[in-house]
């Protein structure tokens, strides 16, 4: 059985669901860092990062039970920034990861995180 997780500040603007739970699993969809008149990577990447570990917190789980993140980043000469904010975040044992350099991200987003946890 799975169960849509949600939290407040996290609107998805579209049809999918912020997280889903299945079992002891926590599927993170893709969160974008955006704020307000920000073009600052290490901002959107600890903004994305951050909500991250709110939807993580209401599934009752922490960045330690990260198993799996996917990074999309728009500029490949962010990549080292974006080290640096996430190594904020996570510590050893580092989560498996994949990065993937992309175009564009939706609303003109730097980065997006998506990140999947067990329990």
């Amino acid at each position: 059985m799975k169960r849509e997780i949600v939290s407040s500040g996290i609107n998805p603007q579209g049809p999918y669901s912020p997280a889903v739970m299945v079992g002891d699993w926590v599927f993170i969809s893709g969160q974008l860092g955006i704020t307000e008149g920000t073009t600052d990577i290490k901002e959107q990447t600890r903004r994305a990062l951050e909500k991250v570990a709110l939807l993580l917190k209401e599934a009752g789980l922490s960045m330690d039970n990260v198993v799996k993140v996917t990074l999309f980043i728009k500029e490949g000469e962010d990549f080292s920034q974006v080290n640096e904010v996430y190594s904020e975040f996570f510590h050893k044992v580092y989560p498996a990861r994949s990065t993937v350099f992309v175009s564009s991200l939706p609303k003109n987003a730097l980065i997006e995180i998506e990140a999947v946890a067990r329990r």
